[in-house]
């Protein structure tokens, strides 16, 4: 069990990890690599809580063993199947005791029923503030919010009534965050949502693909795809006249995709950095720099000749007499 704060010693919160779904389980498991870092590492105690998932235990040990190989000290499965069981001292202690926690898939709306407000849920929180990476992937993603996704269909044109929020565990404070975004095109119900909520910053993460939050606000991206981020701070909508299904007028919205590698701050909703762009700064450059190229293998006679205007024969002749 971690320490207790001191004011020598005080407690820094952990990094928050809504990752968009359908995370590589198979190949190089970037996002999976990047829960065990967050939570320790070699010394990492992961507690996977699996309640959404309607694969019951067979998703639970695919995570363990998945957990395990990468080379985490300690993964327990939980799946608490009532607020009476999210209750149980058994999985408290589990909680009390872990460095990471990680939320799979499955049915959001299940996953906050039985868990916001429990003596589990709070726990969460709690392992949180201590310090331990809270990460969840899917419906496991939608819950790390306070205002949580809990239904709504595809498509890309915002709507009235074309979603629902409901409580998550509210570890993102300011941010609604929906998953699966783009290879479901749920941009549609995210801005509709925004448009309700314009206080709230959207936050579209795609599949394998994770928005790493750390305790100062800043959203770093990982994996394949991009975070798509809404901010209506500065938005004129229809969302408050509008009727039945009718398609909402929203006007001054911005827009953020960021790919992997860029960093924005959720507090003062601005970019910070993006792999390529100039004038982007320097610090994150640095710290990003190495997250980037273990992605990326370039290959030293095709950066030699970048920008020149050769054939590829003329390339070929040139390497073989080099």
């Amino acid at each position: 069990m971690t320490a207790p704060a001191t004011p020598e010693h005080p407690w820094v919160p952990g990094v928050v990890m809504p990752i968009g779904g359908a995370e590589d389980k198979l190949g190089r498991m970037t996002i999976l690599r990047e829960v065990v870092r967050h939570a320790g590492g070699a010394s990492a105690k992961i507690v996977v809580l699996s309640t959404a998932s309607s694969l019951g235990d067979e998703v639970t040990h695919a995570y363990l063993r998945l957990f395990a190989n990468l080379g985490a000290a300690d993964v327990k499965g939980i799946r608490p199947e009532t607020r009476a069981q999210a209750a149980e001292a058994e999985i408290i202690a589990a909680i009390d005791a872990c460095t990471g926690v990680f939320m799979t898939g499955g049915n959001q709306v299940k996953l906050a029923t039985l868990i916001v407000g429990t003596p589990l849920g709070e726990a969460i929180l709690r392992a949180h503030e201590r310090g331990a990476a809270v990460a969840g992937t899917s419906a496991g993603a939608s819950i790390c919010s306070l205002h949580m996704v809990s239904f709504g269909s595809g498509g890309a044109t915002p709507k009235f009534r074309v979603g629902q929020i409901s409580e998550g565990l509210g570890l993102l404070t300011g941010a609604i965050v929906d998953q699966h975004f783009t290879q479901r095109n749920r941009f549609g119900r995210l801005l509709a949502l925004v448009a309700a909520n314009p206080a709230q910053l959207g936050i579209g993460i795609d599949e394998d693909t994770a928005a790493i939050v750390t305790p100062d606000g800043k959203l770093t991206v990982k994996g394949r795809g991009v975070v798509t981020i809404f901010d209506g701070s500065e938005l004129t909508t229809t969302a408050y006249t509008a009727t039945g299904t009718q398609p909402l007028m929203m006007s001054g919205i911005k827009l953020h995709t960021l790919p992997r590698g860029a960093v924005f701050d959720l507090g003062s909703r601005s970019l910070v950095f993006a792999p390529g762009l100039e004038g982007s700064d320097e610090a994150h450059r640095v710290s990003t720099l190495q997250d980037v190229t273990d992605e990326v293998r370039p290959r030293t006679r095709r950066i030699a000749a970048e920008g020149r205007h050769e054939t590829a024969t003329e390339l070929r002749r040139r390497a073989a007499s080099s």
